[in-house]
């Protein structure tokens, strides 16, 4: 697996758990803290993958390949 997946993967890890602690505590709804922590999360992490393959292609001046 490329280390720039493995890294979005636990970074999304990261996320969803501290996503839904705060939406649990400003909600009280395990439900809607749920439903928070998996949505917002998941759109950042596809974000974060483009963006470390820009940073990537910024550094190294090549055209983006398939991970």
């Amino acid at each position: 697996m490329p280390v720039d997946l493995l890294k979005t993967l636990t970074y999304l890890a990261l996320h969803l758990t501290i996503g839904f602690g705060v939406a649990y505590a400003l909600t009280g709804s395990v439900a809607l803290a749920g439903g928070i922590a998996i949505v917002e999360p998941c759109i950042n992490a596809v974000a974060f993958f483009f963006h470390e393959k820009a940073w990537q292609r910024a550094r190294t001046g090549r055209k983006l390949t398939a991970a």
